[in-house]
């Protein structure tokens, strides 16, 4: 058994998904105090920052896992979760017709070991329709999400192209994770 330390609903999907037992016990830390305009640093510092957290709230009788993640347009301008829904249409709309980055970074900490890792998965996108964006707007399901943008969600249906592992898009690389929590003995 492992504590998820997050409250996002895609990353408690992904563990049950790949059959990993755990309980969700959010920790609460700060990113709008991260200083840097590097996709990776800023996913990375946001992850250890939450772990850090997590490690004063639970101690460590349960590993702990904590992610972060984000979007980088090819330019590396970092595409945060909206505020509101004009922000939204502003983020989505960058990505519409282009190539985006979403980076997650993920801590894993038990007695014995950290874990740490930063990973990409690369997406082009068509160009989004003008009233099925608005549609999306309207749903409000770009709300706490990063970029605004779901891939396997409304943005699904726009991806050209893709490099990389949908569960690091989703939030949280199970993939490159699950034989760090089996070496764990949880």
């Amino acid at each position: 058994m492992i504590r998820l330390c997050s409250n996002s609903q895609s990353r408690a999907t992904l563990l049950t998904q790949f059959g990993i037992d755990f309980v969700q016990s959010p920790a609460d830390f700060d990113e709008e105090k991260i200083e840097t305009n590097r996709a990776e640093a800023f996913v990375y510092l946001a992850s250890k920052g939450k772990l850090e957290a997590a490690e004063r709230l639970y101690g460590l009788d349960m590993p702990l896992l904590t992610a972060d993640s984000v979007i980088a347009t090819q330019e590396g301008e970092i595409l945060r979760k909206p505020a509101n829904r004009e922000e939204a249409r502003t983020i989505l709309q960058k990505q519409s017709g282009s190539c985006i980055n979403i980076i997650s970074g993920v801590h894993f900490k038990c007695m014995r070991f950290l874990f740490v890792d930063v990973s990409a998965t690369h997406y082009r996108f068509a160009s989004f329709d003008e009233a099925d964006l608005e549609a999306y707007l309207e749903s409000g399901d770009w709300q706490g999400k990063a970029g605004g943008c779901m891939v396997e969600g409304f943005c699904k249906k726009y991806i050209q192209q893709v490099r990389g592992f949908e569960s690091t898009a989703m939030g949280l690389q199970v993939e490159t994770l699950l034989p760090w929590i089996r070496r764990a003995d949880v």
